[in-house]
């Protein structure tokens, strides 16, 4: 049975402000949403912990396989289940690991105190100055395309997630210009192999064939997109925290030790990414519904991890919990890959932050959030810096 108000999970107000709806829906979850004014069943929407969890780990049913993705491209892994997910994902797995990182860690420290240098004197619009160009410039370091081109990845991140109607001609204009970017890319990767993602990929075998020119934009749309969006809402949304609470950022400044609990809070209380789809294989039963086998389901990571029934206060920011449970980065054999980099990002950045700065605080307006249903950040974010 459709809840009355289950549309409201895709309201323009769900955008910005989707956590009252999740409270009001989660005791319902697992249940369907109308795809039409007539009441047609659609989607299925799991919105309680143990549903999401589950449904993330079980592969098997939950299928994550899909033909198109946004912007009509298909994005490996995302859309693949095994086999030929795990043999697509060790092609660059090797790129993310923590030892990787850490090798990339004083390029990363570098890189974040050259942004803060340039930040003007008292208020800043932190997303065009910071929370962009850090992620963009360092997803572009790990593909080999010049960091300087920064502005125009983003448009196109921003042109691949959109949902807004009223832009669809200059989107079209910038999803092309992305894909003949990356095919020239892969051509001169091809003439003038480097040790970077794109020359990887054009030289991966999988079952003992070359990737298909899609696959390898695909793979380039992926990387782009996920490497770059994601840390610039977590690191968005964690100094928005701390521009609220200032009893937060003292914490930090006294133990810099509570910046990794401090990001994991962020990533559970305010999810990066919100929800995900994945298609059921069987008929399945959820907390006493069977969902249909062939039903597309949305699993809301913003919900789950809100969930009263995992963890205590949930609307409440604290440093004392176990957050090994949240699914802000997915669970089982899609677990977000650029996870240990986009902490490592933030890290630095909290750090660098509280080596420099005594206050933060909002700036002259309230940040505007992202208008997309899926992500969850700042489209912009003015902040007051207090210099030491």
């Amino acid at each position: 049975m459709i809840p009355e108000n289950a549309r409201a999970l895709f309201s323009p107000e769900a955008a910005s402000a989707p956590y009252p709806i999740y409270d009001e829906l989660r005791p319902l979850s697992p249940f369907p949403t109308a795809i039409d004014s007539e009441g047609r069943e659609g989607g299925w929407c799991l919105l309680r912990h143990d549903d999401v969890y589950g449904a993330l780990r079980d592969h098997t049913v939950f299928s994550s396989a899909s033909s198109l993705g946004p912007g009509g491209f298909r994005l490996p892994l995302i859309q693949d289940d095994p086999p030929r997910h795990m043999r697509l994902r060790r092609l660059v797995t090797s790129a993310f690991t923590p030892r990787r990182v850490a090798e990339l860690q004083p390029w990363i420290d570098k890189l974040s105190n050259e942004l803060l240098d340039k930040l003007p004197q008292g208020e800043t619009e932190f997303v065009a100055d910071y929370t962009v160009p850090l992620p963009v410039k360092v997803i572009a370091n790990l593909l080999g395309i010049p960091g300087e081109d920064y502005l125009t990845f983003k448009k196109w991140t921003d042109a691949l997630i959109s949902f807004e109607p009223d832009n669809l001609g200059e989107k079209g204009q910038d999803l092309m210009a992305m894909a003949a970017y990356f095919g020239q890319m892969a051509a001169k990767r091809r003439r003038e192999p480097g040790g970077d993602l794109i020359s990887a990929l054009v030289d991966a075998e999988v079952e003992g064939e070359k990737l298909s020119e899609t696959e390898i934009l695909g793979f380039c749309v992926l990387l782009l997109a996920a490497g770059n969006e994601t840390t610039t809402n977590l690191l968005g949304n964690a100094l928005n925290i701390l521009a609220h609470r200032p009893d937060l950022w003292r914490q930090l400044e006294a133990d810099n030790q509570l910046i990794e609990p401090f990001i994991e809070e962020t990533l559970r209380i305010e999810s990066p990414v919100q929800r995900l789809f994945r298609n059921t294989l069987s008929d399945v039963e959820v907390n006493g519904v069977t969902i249909p086998a062939g039903s597309f389901v949305m699993p809301f990571f913003g919900a789950a991890n809100r969930d009263p029934e995992a963890w205590d206060e949930p609307n409440e920011f604290r440093l004392d919990r176990d957050l090994h449970n949240h699914v802000a980065f997915g669970m089982g054999i899609h677990y977000c890959l650029g996870s240990p980099l986009a902490r490592a990002e933030a890290k630095t950045t909290l750090t660098n932050l509280v080596r420099r700065y005594r206050a933060i605080e909002p700036g002259s307006r309230p940040g505007t959030r992202q208008s997309s249903p899926i992500i969850y950040g700042f489209r912009e974010l003015p902040l007051c810096l207090t210099p030491r």
